[in-house]
């Protein structure tokens, strides 16, 4: 066993000496003091400014791009969010040797979808750990990351499954023994409250202040009082982020007033690697004549742990202390200077002695001549600043008060069904538990509900921008995912498929017809009669191109139309096309076509692939149209003379689904994946030879869909079954042989309820997650 400990002392101590100029730059400690000199409560302040001593062993101008990422990044922490809730896992409450109590979730994963049993768990409680390390040869390996706060987290790999021995949960953990042993909780509501623990790790989304200070100004009254700012700060505000009107503002409102307008009217916004910021900025911010300390806005500004003070002037001109900013709140001043001559922006920080030493280290000279590469870097220090700031003793001290609270709180909860018995006795190494035959369907039913809690717990947290990295909208109105937006609440048909179409909507209908909607408020405008029964549709607007399957049955057939002509048609208040003006767009060879699909990562060439049954027909287009550029004389509204057919290929039996998978050269090495009985197949386009692809291990099989997905250039597919999703690479090709046996970046996830349909918007890459 491996001990490794860390100390204030330590910590404090790397800061100095050649580690501390090397890495982040000029490092000097200055004592806060007000304008009479008197030293102030706020302690000593070091000044981070870029290394300025030519003697140093290391060359001006090293710093590198690469160098700016978030420290401490909330997937490295939030185990509860992203590895337990929505998943089937185990929670157990109990007592320490002191009476303490704690929390214990249990998960069993799949190290990083390599197929190795992983044992994840963290313990809830609130006294402080040791970050242990160790490693046992024969079964199972316990590993402590670094642990940022008073919960612990460790996982167990095993070369087999079995049940780990429970003596390696408390050794593990530093608890002796129990006072009293953990029983399972088996109502699903403990992930509401074990996820508001976590949650206690720190904000996923900041405010900070904006101070801006006039050349010349040594009080905190004087900047505090400036109503307008100049227009460098303006560029400088503009460059931080959006503007946004803060009444009606959904998004994240850093402690802002969105209803009455009592925090100002307006203020600065941003949503920067899926965390929302926002900004205090003190001339947005309410301002008083009569108020000379302006406590309105250092009521905001005062109370964010980081503010950033523009200052005007020249560099030379600097004066800027911490003393001048009354606050005890404040750790972390980021001093920006705007100079005009050569377009840049000069970055100091300021910070309180506590505070762990933060990235990305400025640059020497800490000068940038990028605006957007000083956003950039701006924003991450900014970040990274108020996350160290949260590991001082007085945020520490608070938050594991706050922790313990609501650790007793939660077990005060669950006293009555201690003393009913109500919590399940299984035994703590019992992790994933074989119920007997006769409680087994019942035990399926919990844990399906167990799930689905979970999964719309999670969904809540990631639509109200509390999840870890969560991708929140920045425009005003934030609608959750299942709320779909009206494009016409009042279309009395039913809609067999539909595409779209610029900004609007091309949607075929079961009685009427094809039509255009344009939006709430436009009539849908009729584009073909009910003659045309459209089963499936595909609008390629960058090649000038409606492609359609029409009618079923040995009537059905593939139609390609022009959408310039389709347009002038519109425009020019022509007769509604029927199935009889169509009969210049038909594909001769597709009758009987049951699906169809293209290629939809295009190349040089568009390819469709045609189903009759059980062969299919591959068909490519012999001069590619591109906007602007037109292969055939005018006049030709009809694309059907550009569509050659190359080969036909027989399958042994008719596909349900279809999707082509470009292969990297072109030159016989594109593929057709197909979905028959109980099996995916690639079927080499070249030589219609068939390579197994997945196979359903299910007595009855609903495919839904077979996706192409691309990353780094190469080929992957989405296959979607019943309630499965699973995710397989089919590069590189080797010659025509596809390779496609089991690959690390394989995955697989399931739905709660079997999909109809599965689309992916705007995906080049794909990964596993």
């Amino acid at each position: 066993m491996r001990l490794c400990y860390s100390s204030a002392s330590e910590d404090l101590g790397c800061r100095r000496g050649d580690f501390s100029r090397k890495h982040y730059g000029s490092v000097e400690l200055l004592i806060s003091s007000d304008a009479d000199g008197a030293i102030q409560r706020a302690g000593r302040f070091r000044v981070e400014n870029g290394s300025s001593d030519e003697t140093s062993d290391y060359t001006p101008g090293t710093w590198r791009r690469t160098d700016v990422h978030l420290e401490n990044p909330e997937y490295h922490t939030r185990w509860f969010f992203k590895y337990f809730l929505g998943k089937v896992h185990q929670n157990y409450v109990g007592t320490d040797a002191e009476k303490n109590p704690f929390y214990l979730s249990v998960v069993l994963s799949d190290q990083n979808n390599q197929r190795v049993p992983q044992y994840r768990a963290i313990l809830w409680r609130k006294n402080p750990l040791y970050h242990v390390s160790f490693f046992c040869v024969i079964l199972w390996a316990i590993c402590l990351p670094l642990i940022v706060h008073p919960v612990i987290f460790f996982f167990i790999t095993t070369s087999s499954t079995p049940p780990f021995p429970p003596v390696l949960i408390p050794s593990a953990m530093n608890m002796d023994r129990f006072e009293k042993g953990p029983r399972e909780i088996l109502n699903p509501e403990i992930q509401k409250d074990l996820l508001v623990l976590e949650e206690q790790e720190g904000s996923v989304n900041f405010k900070f202040g904006v101070l801006y200070a006039k050349d010349g100004q040594l009080t905190d009254d004087e900047m505090f009082s400036n109503e307008t700012g100049c227009e460098s700060f303006e560029k400088f505000l503009n460059l931080l982020g959006d503007t946004i009107t803060l009444q009606g503002w959904a998004g994240y409102r850093g402690g802002l007033d969105t209803k009455n307008d009592t925090t100002g009217i307006k203020s600065i916004y941003t949503v920067y690697q899926g965390h929302e910021l926002m900004f205090h900025v003190s001339t947005m911010l309410p301002y008083s004549k009569e108020n000379k300390q302006q406590v309105e806005r250092k009521r905001h500004i005062g109370n964010d742990i980081v503010t950033i003070v523009f200052q005007e002037g020249d560099d030379a001109s600097s004066s800027f202390k911490p003393s001048m900013i009354r606050s005890h709140f404040t750790h972390i001043f980021a001093l920006v200077r705007y100079n005009s001559q050569n377009d840049s922006y000069r970055l100091k920080i300021f910070s309180e002695e506590s505070v762990p030493l933060f990235g990305p280290p400025l640059p020497s000279p800490p000068v940038f001549t990028d605006h957007h590469e000083f956003r950039d870097f701006l924003l991450v220090k900014l970040i990274n600043g108020e996350k160290a700031t949260l590991e001082t003793p007085t945020f520490a001290q608070k938050r594991q008060r706050t922790l313990d609270m609501l650790i007793r709180s939660l077990y005060q909860d669950l006293m009555p069904d201690l003393h009913k018995n109500m919590l399940n006795r299984r035994s703590f190494s019992d992790v994933l538990p074989e119920s007997p035959k006769s409680a087994r369907k019942k035990e399926e039913a919990r844990q399906a509900e167990f799930v689905r809690i979970g999964q719309a717990l999670k969904l809540k947290t990631i639509v109200r921008g509390d999840a870890p990295t969560s991708l929140v909208t920045t425009g005003l109105c934030r609608k959750e995912p299942w709320e779909s937006q009206s494009f016409c609440s009042t279309f009395p048909y039913e809609i067999v498929c539909a595409d779209s179409w610029g900004q609007s909507l091309l949607v075929a209908t079961d009685t009427a017809g094809v039509m255009l909607l344009d939006g709430e408020t436009l009539p849908p405008v009729q584009v073909f009669d009910k003659t045309m029964v459209v089963k499936q549709m595909h609008v390629l607007e960058p090649q000038d191109l409606l492609i359609t399957r029409a009618d079923k049955g040995k009537d059905a057939r593939l139609y390609v139309f022009r959408l310039s002509t389709l347009k002038r048609g519109l425009e020019e208040r022509q007769l509604v096309r029927s199935k009889c003006d169509s009969r210049e767009n038909k594909l001769e060879k597709t009758k009987g076509c049951h699906l169809y699909s293209i290629n939809t990562h295009h190349g040089s060439e568009l390819r469709i692939v045609a189903a009759i049954r059980n062969k299919l027909l591959l068909i490519t287009r012999k001069h590619p149209r591109f906007e602007g550029f037109s292969a055939v004389a005018p006049g030709a509204d009809s694309p059907v003379e550009e569509f050659q057919y190359i080969r036909e290929i027989c399958l042994c039996d008719p596909p349900v689904v279809m999707a082509l998978v470009d292969g990297p050269t072109g030159e016989n090495d594109n593929m057709i994946c197909v979905a028959y009985k109980h099996q995916f197949d690639l079927i080499n386009e070249s030589t219609g030879d068939a390579y197994r692809l997945h196979h359903v291990d299910a007595n009855r099989v609903n495919f839904v869909a077979a996706i192409d997905v691309y990353e780094d250039g190469e080929a992957g597919l989405l296959l979607c079954y019943n309630y499965i999703c699973y995710y397989k690479k089919v590069c590189p090709f080797n010659g025509s042989t596809p390779m496609i046996q089991s690959n690390t970046s394989d995955f697989h996830f399931s739905w709660n309820q079997m999909p109809n349909a599965i689309a992916i918007d705007g995906i080049s890459k794909c990964h596993p997650g």
